[in-house]
Parts: structure tokens; C-alpha cells; sequence
């Protein structure tokens, strides 16, 4: 179906999901997982995978949260690419574009959860977003680079609209200005290979 839980009649259930993330988490966590990244979106998400991990004896497992995650069109690419068949939207749980208070709140309310990392997707429109985050908390921050920035940049260059590698330089550069400590980009295997960043 698409969704990012269970599905039941009225949509995504969300304490049934929080369940199933619990026993997925112990289940990577055994597995020699050192951090656990869920990107359901679910409300309390974030406790309901510490208080699992924990029960289960990894207290020591972190939890890289997903935590400001918008309901964003620039995921479309890798909906493509990965085949799926998302019936209705994801607006119900993914955080809204146009609403920064709440987008801000959420990571905040995942901090107080326990979260040990938290992460902003996607990161280029989101900019405001993540320099507010990074100014009120002191836990490392994530950015994610999503399908849809790439390819606008890839299509770009390959019209001979830009050049590439100084408009992907430029636009993870922003992305750190705006306070990530890592950031997460499909540019990542072309940067190391070319060994353009130093």
C-alpha cells in the first residue's frame, strides 16, 4: 500500500505501527545494529523504540530519528525507483511543508523522547527549518538530500544549465551553513569517487 504503517480501515494505525517498530528495532539491534533510524513518521515513535530497545537490553543502541520528516513532493524519484504504489498520501502523519512551528516541535518533542540524533528531510526547501532546530538543541543534526534535489540537479547539468559539481558543492555547503553536522545526499558516491571534497 505504500504507507509508512499499518493500514487499517480509517488509515495508518498508528499504535499498531508503534508496536511493529519496536519489535523491528530489537530485531536490527540484535542483529549488531548500532543506531536504529526509523523514518515511519508516527507520532511517539521515537519512546516507543527506546523503551522497546531498552527492554530488550540494548540500552547502548541510539536512535537516529527521522524527526522533522515532511510530506514533501521531492521524494517522487525514489518512489519511482523503489516501485511504490502509495494509495492516498502520507499528509496524515508526514509533517506539512507550509507549517514551520509544528515541523520545529517535532523534533523537539523526539529529543524529549530520547532520540540521539535528529534529522530534517527533505533539506534544501527546508533551510529555515533546520537553522531553528540547530539553534535549540545541542544533539547532532542530520539533513537529508533527497531523490528530487538530486535529480533537479543532475537534469540541470545534463541540459548544460549548470555546472554540476559547483551547484552540488553549493547546495550541500548551504545545508551545513544551516547547521547539519551530517548530511545525507544520493551525490555522496560521486563526491568520494572524484574525491572532490577534501
Amino acid at each position: 500500500h505504500g504507507h509508512c504503517g499499518v493500514l487499517c480501515e480509517h488509515g495508518v494505525d498508528n499504535d499498531a505501527t508503534l508496536a511493529n517498530l519496536g519489535k523491528q528495532a530489537v530485531i536490527a539491534a540484535a542483529a549488531g545494529a548500532d543506531f536504529i533510524a526509523p523514518s515511519a513518521a508516527m507520532d511517539g515513535q521515537v519512546q516507543a523504540i527506546r523503551q522497546a530497545l531498552d527492554a530488550a537490553g540494548f540500552t547502548d543502541t541510539a536512535i537516529m530519528s527521522y524527526s522533522t520528516k515532511f510530506a514533501s513532493s521531492f521524494y517522487g524519484p525514489f518512489r519511482e525507483a523503489a516501485g511504490t504504489a502509495l494509495k492516498g498520501d502520507r499528509k496524515t502523519y508526514q509533517m506539512n511543508p507550509m507549517n514551520r512551528r509544528e515541523a520545529i516541535r517535532e523534533s523537539l518533542l523526539d529529543e524529549a523522547q530520547g532520540a540521539d540524533c535528529l534529522m530534517v528531510k527533505p533539506a534544501g526547501a527546508y533551510l529555515d527549518v533546520l537553522r531553528e532546530i540547530r539553534e535549540r538543541t545541542e544533539l547532532p543534526l542530520g539533513a537529508y538530500q533527497v531523490s528530487g534535489e538530486y535529480a533537479m540537479i543532475k537534469f540541470a547539468a545534463m541540459a548544460g544549465a549548470i555546472d554540476e559539481e559547483k551547484v552540488v558543492l553549493e547546495s550541500l555547503g548551504s545545508i551545513k551553513r544551516a547547521g547539519a553536522d551530517l548530511i545525507f545526499s544520493y551525490f555522496a558516491l560521486d563526491l568520494a569517487e572524484k574525491n572532490i571534497l577534501r
